[in-house]
């Protein structure tokens, strides 16, 4: 039996800095426990355990772009790993786009943040407090 609750195998983003992206990426995601776990020439992978998030250099030779409503969403384990995470991509030079905190339209037990990376891509850290989740769920 697999364990693993994903629904998606892997996502990419391309980058048109990848040193740059490789550092920004190292720092923030460490702050969620995710880290590198495969390394080529043009590309970083990292996760828990295995490949689920990409950083690459365009293989078709066209810069990297960003696409409008996209986003990628990692998985935080508290609501200091959202503030923390928020912190480490500021300070690594991303741009808010939604600091730390509930939102009640996505359900109260979520808590999380929004910024831009380096070359634009928005990306999300959230907690879904599962206890709280319970607790409405049996009301």
């Amino acid at each position: 039996m697999d364990d693993n609750p994903s629904t998606i195998s892997h996502v990419s983003i391309g980058t048109n800095d990848f040193a740059r992206a490789i550092t920004f990426y190292d720092s923030v995601l460490a702050t969620l426990e995710i880290k590198r776990v495969m390394e080529h020439p043009d590309a970083v992978a990292y996760g828990k355990v295995w490949p689920e998030f990409w950083v690459v250099v365009p293989i078709n030779d066209s810069p990297a772009s960003t696409g409008n409503g996209t986003h990628f969403g990692f998985i935080a384990t508290s609501k200091a790993a959202v503030d923390a995470f928020h912190a480490a991509a500021l300070q690594a030079g991303a741009t808010n786009d939604g600091p730390p905190g509930p939102r009640s339209e996505y359900g109260a037990p979520y808590y999380g943040c929004f910024v831009h990376d380096l070359d634009g891509h928005k990306i999300e850290a959230a907690f879904w407090d599962t206890e709280l989740a319970a607790k409405i769920a049996a009301t």
